[in-house]
């Protein structure tokens, strides 16, 4: 896929009558801004003018306006945004929605389902109250602005109280990914030292029972630090107990009063502590501000996904991941609908998604590609037979895409209509770099462009732009952005080797990109996975896309080992579709595909075969994983593994 020759083609249009009616088209007209690259050239050129005119633009309230955008005397990698202001993302979400005069009050802010089929709805109102108890009950055992608070739940409807009531205390949220074991939950407890934790005797998946509380009390023996542990009762099972630390939800939360006055902070208090995905290496905790946690979402919401009173939004994700939170509040920001969902996406039957997109005439639809290409492994029928009419916008994150599953998901999903706005960011920005609008035209895969207020470029190895030379480069940022990360919660030194220390004041993303010559930027892979064979290199997504253009073959993982003669060797980890025949001739097939198209050196060494691939929990695939298995040595830390015992299979594979 190097010259993105097999996405070189305008799949989706958007008609005039759309285009017309969207919110980005409506602030261009606002500013008398003519088309898209003028709006990318404004908002990005100047993002001080951005970031200042979009606060009161959206409706965003701070208690006290702040004194200047921002103050980047300390560099751009220590940028204070909106200082003296005064915010709370929980006034934004809850407050000003449940006012006792506010038409939003009744609204529905939260429609969950349970994947037996139980549904619950909850109102402005009722989520404020829930909201306030939790802040209450927080207060009562000494939390305060600062101190962290970790989030270790299942995807209930609680989960979001929890959330917005560690912001009306001015404490540090710190969500824990619920699939996650012992050692994972551990690291994260003992980095981020939270005294409260929140979890639940389980959850359902698959129709099993899978269990919390035990992992959570493991976790916090390893860790320590935990004084309180408020336990939330979803499946009513008899579960491990501790009388001195443990507390139930209707005795701890429940019992506590309705009312609470949310704290008026400073713009950079901090709200969340996130840990990335870790596929790198050892997960990092990402510090995030009331500010930019409030105004990045929210923006992103309004234009990029089109964000109107009538939406309900469903972006399959875990409290634990930054979608999760970037969910809830972008929405919630403009009183909108989110629709949560516990279990998951093929049980009973595969079309558990698209049934509930039917029933409860949902209007965007998030996802992994990872799990796009799961589901259309399972066939277009499970598809066809639902009403998915409702969808208006498409997004997904996380990993490429490959064109085929891209395309599918479009015509099959979006029915040829619905845009899917495809993003990249990630933790360390609470939003996205790149993000088309949904008035763009689409090439299958493309991310569109710069995401508004985001100033974007791609560099060669000495930090010089070849945006326009239309030359895969690095993904970097030439400038902050209100809610990038202004450290890491280990400290700056990290923080300044992780993303500052590569070109001087330039955010090194570590992925690899590329603008295409009629604009349209994308992503190929990540560019410290690089291959150098032979003294070139090539990225692991575009072998993979190659393998993946095989009818084949549903995923793969490319993967360098040490080569006498190449210095690098590549070899490749297939998973096949279920009616595909395995074996030397495939092998044969896949090899001479790769060599075709990227070049006789970079022909897989080995292809191996494999049921699946070791993953973080929000479907990337950790490539460094699969290379040390297959040279028989440590991986390192896989704290962020959701399933490692596919390493036995990476190491047995034929």
């Amino acid at each position: 896929m190097e010259s993105l020759e097999e996405v070189d083609e305008i799949v989706h249009e958007p008609s005039q009558e759309f285009v017309e009616s969207t919110n980005v088209r409506e602030f261009m007209e606002e500013y008398g801004i003519e088309d898209h690259d003028e709006l990318i050239e404004r908002t990005c050129g100047d993002v001080d003018w951005f970031w200042d005119e979009i606060v009161d633009y959206l409706g965003l309230e701070f208690y006290e306006g702040y004194d200047e955008v921002r103050d980047d005397s300390d560099g751009p990698q220590f940028t204070d945004w909106y200082p003296g202001g005064e915010v709370n993302i929980a006034h934004n979400t809850v407050d000003r929605h449940a006012e006792r005069d506010n038409e939003r009050r009744n609204k529905v802010a939260l429609i969950w389902e349970g994947e037996p089929g139980d549904v619950r709805e909850i109102t402005y109102h009722e989520l404020q109250r829930g909201t306030n108890k939790v802040a209450n009950a927080l207060e009562e055992r000494g939390i305060g602005e600062g101190d962290t608070v970790g989030l270790y739940m299942p995807m209930v409807p609680e989960v979001v109280s929890i959330l917005y009531g560690c912001f009306k205390v001015g404490a540090i949220a710190v969500p824990i990914f619920s699939g996650f074991g012992v050692e994972a939950t551990a690291k994260r407890i003992e980095d981020s030292e939270c005294s409260v934790l929140f979890t639940g005797d389980g959850f359902y998946r698959r129709g099993n029972e899978i269990t919390l509380k035990g992992t959570a009390d493991e976790a916090i023996e390893e860790a320590g630090h935990v004084e309180h542990t408020i336990v939330y009762e979803r499946l009513g099972d008899d579960i491990p107990w501790d009388d001195e630390r443990d507390e139930r939800w209707d005795d701890a939360v429940e019992a506590q009063d309705d009312e609470y006055e949310t704290k008026q902070l400073g713009s950079s208090a901090g709200s969340m502590l996130l840990y990335s995905s870790g596929t790198t290496g050892k997960p990092k905790g990402i510090v995030h501000t009331h500010a930019g946690g409030l105004v990045q979402p929210a923006k992103e919401m309004h234009f990029g996904f089109d964000q109107k009173p009538s939406d309900r939004f469903f972006w399959v994700s875990d409290i634990g991941w930054m979608m999760g939170p970037w969910t809830l509040i972008g929405n919630h920001a403009f009183g909108g609908t989110v629709f949560m969902y516990e279990g998951a996406p093929d049980h009973p039957e595969p079309d558990r998604f698209w049934e509930m997109i039917d029933r409860h005439s949902l209007t965007q639809f998030g996802i992994s590609p990872t799990a796009i290409r799961a589901l259309r492994k399972e066939g277009d029928g499970w598809v066809e037979g639902h009403d998915l009419s409702s969808l208006r916008i498409l997004g997904s994150t996380g990993e490429p895409w490959d064109p085929e599953s891209w395309k599918w998901f479009h015509e099959n999903v979006g029915g040829g209509d619905a845009p899917i706005i495809n993003i990249s960011g990630g933790t360390e920005v609470f939003g996205c770099f790149l993000m088309p609008m949904p008035t763009q035209s689409l090439k299958p895969t493309t991310l569109g462009g710069p995401g508004l207020g985001m100033d974007i470029d791609i560099v060669d190895e000495s930090g010089e732009s070849i945006k326009e030379t239309h030359e895969r480069g690095y993904l970097v940022a030439r400038d902050s952005c209100p809610s990038m990360t202004k450290s890491l919660w280990s400290g700056d030194e990290r923080y300044l080797e992780e993303y500052w220390s590569t070109w001087d004041d330039v955010w090194d993303h570590g992925d690899w990109a590329l603008m295409d010559d009629d604009g349209f930027w994308f992503l190929l892979g990540r560019a410290d996975d690089a291959l150098n064979v032979a003294g070139r290199k090539v990225g692991p997504a575009e072998i993979e896309s190659v393998l993946m253009d095989h009818d084949a073959v549903n995923q793969s993982a490319a993967v360098g080992v040490p080569d006498e003669t190449t210095g690098t060797a590549v070899v490749c980890y297939v998973i096949p579709e279920d009616d595909a025949s395995t074996g030397d001739k495939l092998r044969g097939q896949l090899r001479t595909l790769v060599g075709e198209e990227h070049g006789k050196p970079f022909r897989p060494k080995e292809v191996l075969f494999v049921d699946d691939l070791p993953r973080t929990q929000s479907g990337k695939i950790i490539r460094r994983a699969v290379s040390s298995a297959h040279q028989g040595e440590d991986p390192g830390d896989l704290s962020s593994m959701e399933n490692p015992e596919v390493l036995d299979e990476i190491r047995d594979a034929e």
